[in-house]
């Protein structure tokens, strides 16, 4: 009976030590080598290695998981769906979308001016950097130095469900 329950802990501890390697990216190689799990490093990989890189490759590396959150940044709810005021405090339009280029940053916004109840509105491109935001008695509070006519004159665009971007509006 002891035997039994010493072989068990053996075969227990031995499979522990292969899912840990498995789990890690190590192999039980020389120190450095790695299951390939990462885009442009080198190291050994193996069977699972390629595997992974299969899945893992379209998307790059693992996800990083933050404890802290970044300072000195906002959330895009205080942006999308927000009035936009101009320099007279005159509501000139609403923030209707967010263009952000490959590396994620914000470029333009969208916004919506004119119509009432959805009828004669206008959707307007707008250079992010043209929104400044403040906070007025708690709450965000985005103004731009333009008018409604201005942003009435500029260009419109339409968001194309088939192409899943904005485009310039038949006018």
């Amino acid at each position: 009976m002891i035997k039994a329950i010493v072989f068990a802990a053996t075969l227990a501890t031995a499979g522990a030590g292969v899912v840990y390697a498995q789990q890690s990216g190590t192999t039980g190689g020389s120190p450095g080598t790695t299951m390939g799990t990462e885009r442009g490093t080198s190291g050994t990989t193996g069977t699972m290695g390629t595997e992974r890189g299969r899945t893992m490759g379209a998307t790059g590396s693992t996800a990083q998981m933050m404890s802290t959150l970044p300072q000195h940044v906002t959330a895009v709810s205080n942006w999308y769906d927000q009035n936009v005021y101009d320099q007279q405090d005159n509501k000139i339009g609403e923030i209707k979308d967010m263009l952000l280029d490959r590396e994620g940053k914000v470029q333009a916004v969208i916004v919506s001016v004119g119509g009432f109840l959805g009828m004669g509105e206008k959707d307007v491109a707008v250079a992010f950097d043209a929104v400044s935001p403040a906070q007025r008695e708690n709450k965000w509070w985005l103004t731009m130095n333009a008018s409604k006519d201005q942003l009435r004159t500029a260009p419109g665009f339409r968001f194309d469900r088939s192409k899943q971007a904005w485009t310039m509006a038949a006018r």
